[in-house]
């Protein structure tokens, strides 16, 4: 569904993306992952047609989104961080204008706002001004103005947002549910939510790749933490003193009594040598070991090991164009405008 092939950006001596190349399969879920400044949304901008690339390809469904932008345009529903709206309009009415620019027949623009209400879950907010929702309501309305189209590939940059928990229990649930059916090109920083929602993980760090795959196999793969976890009889001190000072050990957690004896959790550089050493640590001080568990990298962790840096030297390109909050913005339809952005959307 997208075809990524050398994709450049460079603002003057800036390089904001840096010759990524991958490829998203027709009905798939994807977390595109990195820092903030690795190139994210700009990537996101150029494979909707919205940015020009310095260099390189996208192909949207074979279509060349920049030969072609219109005709690849209409097979994408895009939701940009910090969805820009015509603030003064009603949540409905806006939609309406929407669904007209993207070309929708007056019989179908009716039904296509009541279904996309419902699938963002916005509909008690359809006859309320844009501008005095929430940022949680004004991302589900963004999400709704995606939908509109009920389009075949669905591009969305930071959708959650803003979300309370059970807006975002929404959220994930919708796009489940598009497994299959459509293409979802995801962008956001909540990893628990690329776990329970995405097939597949992109990770780029300063605009370059730094992996791919399911989120399975990037947990097994060198770049993560490996985390082990062991113990035996002897107190958990004992076992944390013998392994505190082996190479590679990263940090020792005290679990304490279990089953079977007292136990402590690992945190150390993958490979098989220092799990060799942390064994030979144990015996050497002459302690009994019943458990050494190594247990699967979080994604966390390899998202840490592959995009750690100096933040300082990540470049600032997706600062451009910051999301404008409103100092009146409430938690919620019919609220008082009194609340405040720090309280729940």
């Amino acid at each position: 569904m997208i075809e990524v092939q050398e994709l450049t950006k460079r603002y003057g001596a800036t390089t904001a993306v840096d010759a990524i190349s991958f490829h998203v399969p027709r009905g798939e879920i994807v977390g595109f992952l990195g820092p903030n400044g690795a190139g994210k949304s700009t990537t996101l901008r150029m494979i909707t047609g919205y940015l020009s690339p310095t260099s390189g390809r996208v192909r949207v469904a074979g279509i060349d989104v920049h030969d072609k932008p219109r005709e690849a345009r209409r097979l994408i529903g895009y939701m940009p961080e910090g969805v820009p709206m015509y603030r003064d309009m009603r949540v409905a009415e806006y939609l309406r204008f929407r669904a007209e620019l993207k070309e929708l027949g007056r019989r179908e623009v009716a039904a296509a706002v009541d279904r996309s209400l419902a699938q963002a879950d916005v509909t008690d907010a359809a006859d309320q001004v844009i501008g005095r929702l929430s940022k949680g309501y004004r991302q589900r309305v963004g999400l709704a103005d995606a939908l509109l189209t009920d389009p075949p590939l669905l591009i969305l940059d930071e959708p959650s947002s803003g979300l309370d928990p059970n807006q975002n229990r929404h959220v994930r649930e919708l796009l489940r549910s598009f497994e299959g059916n459509k293409t979802v090109f995801l962008s956001t920083h909540i990893l628990p939510q690329v776990e329970n929602t995405c097939g597949r993980v992109i990770i780029i760090r300063k605009g370059q790749l730094m992996a791919q795959g399911k989120a399975s196999e990037l947990r097994q793969s060198p770049s993560g933490t490996r985390v082990i976890t062991l113990g035996g009889p002897a107190s958990a001190e004992a076992y944390e003193k013998a392994v505190s000072g082996v190479s590679g050990v990263r940090n020792v957690e005290l679990l304490g009594a279990q089953a079977g004896g007292n136990a402590v959790r690992v945190t150390a550089i993958p490979g098989d040598e220092v799990l060799e050493a942390i064994f030979q640590a144990v015996v050497a001080q002459g302690l009994s070991l019943h458990r050494l568990v190594p247990e699967s990298a979080s994604l966390e962790s390899v998202f840490a090991d592959l995009t750690t840096t100096d933040p300082a030297s990540e470049p600032e390109v997706e600062s451009m164009n910051p999301a404008d909050e409103p100092p009146d913005a409430i938690d919620g339809p019919g609220k008082d405008a009194e609340s405040s952005e720090g309280g729940a959307p």
